[in-house]
């Protein structure tokens, strides 16, 4: 929010356009197409005090303006490009275009496209929906510094063994049993910011924002069920969590910190019994409810010390 004295009192002020929705197809020379599909939301601090005490809109960046640019912009890029890329010079054009602007705030969700293969084969033209969905924010401000987090949500994630959980405090509300084997399921929502600070740090390399992308959901994906054969045991999902978290920051020098939401959604053992027949179903690590709620709620940020989260 953009904060000022007004009238003897803090005024903090902002406004936008959201869930704009755009999608870009590029063709490329050998007739493949590439395809993304963009849902915007826009968020400008700006010097237009007087549209609120004084009825004067002279100074206000139209919201309708602001939609209108995100589809003159998405008609300027003629190569394919990142989204994070696309937020970077959507925000540059709002705090260099106009003088009233001192920062701009983009958000973006990718919808989940991807290429389909007919009979092995990649299809030049046929994309189908899948599920986790590429996200990212970039703040830039007039003076050209610059933040980009990307991230993604949804992503489903579930092992049928190697987990447990012991150890933890018991009291009289306390009916939870111990185990050393149970299902262990997520849905994760990751969001990790990059070192750049000034746009003219950002890197030039194509798609290089999308490359990272997937590097770092294929390291966390990678961490949560360890090897093929073998796995690896979760006693908690705040211990995987982190040990996820840890593996990205390892691997992946150019990003300063990451933050990580993963509920514990529960697939409850079923155990079925009558007074008749005191065993109709025993559970043995095979038949389970699948719930979705209540769901236990862990979150965790990682950061190096250095770090600005």
């Amino acid at each position: 929010m953009h904060t000022k004295s007004v009238e003897g009192l803090n005024f903090e002020q902002s406004h936008g356009k959201d869930r704009v929705r755009v999608a870009r197809v590029w063709k490329g020379e050998d007739g493949r197409h590439f395809f993304a599909e963009w849902n915007v939301g826009i968020s400008l601090l700006s010097d237009c005090i007087p549209a609120y005490v004084r009825a004067d809109n002279s100074d206000i960046v139209a919201t309708d303006t602001m939609k209108n640019t995100v589809y003159v912009k998405a008609k300027e890029c003629s190569a394919q490009l990142s989204v994070e890329e696309f937020a970077i010079g959507l925000a540059k054009h709002f705090t260099s275009f106009y003088k009233q602007v001192t920062t701009a705030i983009v958000k973006i969700v990718e919808k989940p496209w991807e290429r389909v293969s007919i009979d092995g084969q990649p299809h030049q033209h046929g994309f189908k929906l899948g599920s986790e969905k590429h996200t990212t924010e970039v703040i830039v401000k007039k003076s050209g510094s610059v933040r980009v987090t990307s991230g993604f949500e949804g992503l489903a994630l579930l092992k049928t063994t190697k987990s447990g959980f012991e150890g933890f405090i018991r009291d009289k509300n306390t009916i939870l049993p111990e185990t050393k084997e149970r299902m262990l399921a997520t849905e994760v929502t990751a969001s990790w910011r990059y070192p750049f600070d000034c746009l003219s740090s950002i890197p030039t390399k194509p798609l290089y924002f999308t490359e990272r992308y997937l590097d770092v959901k294929k390291v966390l994906v990678d961490n949560f069920f360890g090897p093929a054969k073998e796995g690896v045991y979760s006693p908690s999902v705040q211990s995987t969590l982190y040990h996820m978290a840890k593996a990205v920051l390892a691997r992946f020098p150019d990003i300063t910190s990451i933050q990580l939401k993963m509920p514990n959604i529960h697939f409850l053992p079923v155990n079925l019994s009558s007074k008749d027949n005191p065993v109709i179903v025993k559970f043995e690590d095979d038949v389970y409810l699948p719930t979705d709620e209540p769901h236990g709620t862990i979150q965790a940020s990682l950061s190096r010390i250095w770090s600005k989260m």
